[in-house]
């Protein structure tokens, strides 16, 4: 089978030559037509200067639609950071470690394809954003790239445009037509992939989708799912972002722009894991103050967090600075120094050594938000969460989690703003869908049932993970409902230490194969949300040997195997 941009090149160049036989064939019937009055006239200054402005702006056009294809130039975005709770729950909701890039000293490639020079500007700031979390890394066109780079493994990260009909840029032919026409060895090889482009255009992302298939059939391991920015879409963006702190293993990185929030009040907090032996794991409800919001399930929050009044208290006893001294900052006017540092990085000692009040609110720099999961729906009346209390270095609680779920009272207005993820949107039909989570992970999956049940589809099969059942089945109470209403058709659950064996969600998975290999042929959609280290390269392996990798790799083509891992 040929290659897409083989395809459309062929189509192209048909298309071009029937353009110019069609000119020529006019061009002889005026010839024919009026061959007497062939000869020269000036047609004077006045249709000089017409005639030439309508050539410019013909040329204007077409230079227009060629770089339509790629995402205009336009500020950095802001990054979402590690989600604390679910983005590091482990498949049985323990924490697991942060996936590391390549220790100091192992160079991580970024390699861009840009046609307007909007991929190398997002492919720089990648550089610097791993460069400030302590990776080594470089840069490169795709054009100084080649086969033996990518044969000595590693891992390298694509920012990708796509151009005219689904084809590269230019800068990019080159090894599309001489690298990519054939698989490649590269099972040593992880990458990553941002793909640049616009929906308008049928063949969307073209180009990276092409890349994609390539490094698939070639053996190289993905670090996480493709990230597709459809035109101005920012939170694609910040989903980039995201993976890249989550790669360089500090979540801490600045975002490139600080998120607009809205102001939400936290009306609710429930403890809904008593008695566990992991962190505790909190059921939150927020109301909106202002305006209007409206989310779908599968959608994102991004929390702005704030430290611990004492914790800033502290911080500045320390350095023998007044909370109380009015100091600016940016756009925000004069405030308190104290009021400041709640939403800031509170720098290191050797950082400040010697700076008045004045001179420390001139180097601060926002918190990183954090991103959660949203567990209800628009109907339910107020915007909920489930969210872990994390442990950060020195037993101290987690920036966003610590916040929600300990620091900030009943009450309080919380900055938040609502981040579409239409890629965890639940199916528009009534088709069977599998959701398969772990810990908090279950918060987009129960959004996702509320949804269905709603709409009257019940053809639904939970699997979900945790440790033990007696203290860690969160929203027990609605789940044993569905089930017995006959909303949930099915449901394995995995309590990992309620045996001497653990067991998790993937083995209940592939004890129930037959029933999977039923259910997919049914035409169901399978969604997962947990886990990037534990739960999903584990329920990804099942799928694999249970439906086969064609078959599960047609299924993601489809639409019908989503995740949303972290």
């Amino acid at each position: 089978m040929k290659p897409a941009s083989a395809i459309t090149a062929r189509r192209a160049a048909i298309g071009n030559l029937v353009l110019l036989g069609s000119f020529a064939l006019l061009c002889a019937a005026l010839s024919l037509w009026q061959g007497s009055e062939l000869r020269w006239r000036d047609p004077g200054a006045e249709r000089w200067l017409g005639a030439t402005l309508v050539t410019v702006a013909w040329l204007g056009l077409i230079f227009l639609l060629r770089i339509r294809r790629e995402v205009s130039p336009r500020k950095p975005m802001a990054v979402p950071d590690m989600a604390a709770g679910q983005a590091t729950a482990a498949d049985d909701g323990e924490a697991a470690e942060t996936p590391a890039l390549p220790a100091t000293g192992v160079t991580v490639r970024v390699v861009y394809a840009s046609q307007t020079g909007f991929a190398e500007q997002l492919a720089r700031q990648t550089l610097q954003s791993l460069q400030l979390a302590g990776t080594a890394v470089r840069m490169d066109g795709i054009d100084r790239l080649t086969l033996d780079d990518l044969r000595r493994g590693g891992r390298v990260l694509f920012v990708v445009s796509t151009t005219g009909d689904g084809e590269p840029p230019d800068m990019a032919l080159a090894f599309s037509r001489q690298v990519m026409q054939q698989p490649a060895p590269l099972a040593g090889l992880r990458y990553g992939l941002l793909a640049l482009g616009d929906s308008d255009y049928e063949d969307f992302c073209g180009f990276g989708h092409q890349l994609q298939r390539w490094l698939q059939a070639s053996g190289a391991q993905a670090l996480f799912d493709p990230v597709e920015v459809d035109n101005e879409d920012d939170a694609s963006l910040r989903h980039w972002q995201h993976h890249l702190a989550m790669l360089g293993g500090a979540p801490d990185l600045p975002d490139w722009q600080a998120p607009k929030y809205q102001r939400w009040q936290l009306v609710e907090r429930r403890l809904l894991n008593p008695g566990s032996v992991g962190e505790p794991c909190f059921h939150l409800a927020l109301k909106l103050l202002e305006g209007r919001a409206d989310w779908q399930a599968g959608d994102l929050v991004e929390i702005g967090p704030c430290h611990a009044a004492d914790k800033v208290a502290s911080w500045l006893a320390t350095h023998g600075l007044d909370g109380r001294v009015m100091v600016s900052f940016g756009h925000k006017g004069r405030q308190p120094l104290a009021a400041l540092l709640v939403r800031c990085r509170l720098p290191e000692t050797d950082e400040v050594d010697g700076l008045d009040e004045d001179g420390v609110a001139a180097m601060l720099q926002w918190l990183p938000h954090r991103a959660y999961s949203i567990a209800s729906l628009p109907e339910d009346g107020s915007l909920q969460l489930i969210v872990r209390r994390m442990r950060a270095a020195g037993g101290y609680p987690g920036l966003g989690s610590g916040w929600l779920t300990e620091h900030a009272p009943i009450g309080a207005e919380i900055a938040l703003r609502i981040r579409g993820n239409a890629n965890f949107h639940g199916p528009s039909d009534a088709r069977p869908l599998i959701l398969i989570g772990n810990g908090t992970g279950l918060a987009a999956l129960r959004a996702l049932l509320k949804q269905r049940i709603a709409a009257g589809r019940t053809c639904n099969w939970l699997l979900f993970g945790e440790r033990h059942q007696a203290h860690d089945f969160l929203h027990r109470e609605d789940i044993e409902r569905w089930i017995d209403e006959g909303a949930i058709e099915r449901a394995d659950f995995a309590w990992s230490r309620d045996q001497a064996e653990r067991i998790h969600v993937q083995q209940r998975l592939r004890e129930a194969g037959d029933e999977l290999r039923r259910w997919v042929d049914a035409g169901a959609a399978i969604y997962v949300c947990g886990s990037l280290d534990g739960l999903a390269p584990g329920v990804n392996a099942v799928l694999c040997d249970v439906l086969g990798a064609a078959r599960v790799e047609q299924l993601r083509g489809q639409g019908r195997y989503r995740r949303d891992v972290y």
